[in-house]
């Protein structure tokens, strides 16, 4: 991550787990682990940074998923934006929350691949779903993870329509999709760009936050 990117991912866990209020002040001193030493000093007011922190977007998520949800659900699509699978780039949508409604305006693509799993080995905070995951991400469609954590299914087809003038342009189908679905319900979608490896958060059919990629090295 860039290291806004990381101030970003910091405000966001910090409000969205109570630990910021918005409004407040916070003062971040960050560098990279490859430098060895802190080099930046930014101060960010979450009352008007719109750079790092869009509206009440952020506040608004931990009304619908738990905090604890939502920093596994962010720390793996972090993770997995950087890496990729098997050095390659990976596409994907996470939709989490008001899993029912989700359903009702999606489809499977495909056979659900964690259909016979239990509920305790597809639970997000489960040690061993990631590099499951990891592999499942390569499918077309999205992953749905219920309000407390569980993944009920991936593969999925979002058939929620968005309208793309309210999108900066260059933004393609999964973030379309993610809008959408997020538009028409009370879900938060996660959205892992494949040619950039940016990650994009949508609440309430709008993005509220992005957390860009750092550039790799030659």
């Amino acid at each position: 991550m860039t290291r806004m990117a990381m101030i970003k991912v910091a405000t966001t866990l910090g409000i969205s787990s109570d630990l910021i209020a918005s409004g407040e002040k916070i003062v971040f001193v960050v560098g990279h682990q490859e430098i060895g030493f802190l080099d930046l000093i930014h101060v960010v007011d979450t009352a008007k940074e719109s750079e790092v922190i869009t509206g009440r977007g952020i506040v608004k998520i931990a009304e619908v998923v738990n905090p604890e949800i939502f920093q596994a659900v962010l720390n793996l699509v972090v993770e997995l934006a950087d890496k990729g699978r098997e050095g390659k780039p990976i596409g994907t949508i996470f939709v989490v929350g008001d899993h029912e409604k989700v359903l009702q305006l999606s489809r499977q693509m495909i056979i659900n691949p964690f259909k016979g799993y239990t509920e305790e080995e597809r639970h997000i905070l489960s040690p061993g779903l990631k590099e499951t995951i990891r592999e499942f991400a390569a499918l077309d469609g999205a992953f749905v993870i219920s309000d407390d954590g569980t993944l009920l299914t991936a593969g999925r087809y979002l058939g929620a329509a968005s309208d793309e003038a309210n999108l900066p342009r260059g933004l393609g189908s999964r973030h379309i999709a993610a809008s959408g679905i997020t538009s028409l319900t009370k879900a938060v979608a996660f959205v892992i760009s494949e040619s950039s490896g940016d990650v994009r958060i949508f609440k309430d059919g709008k993005i509220v936050m992005h957390i860009e990629k750092a550039p790799s090295k030659r």
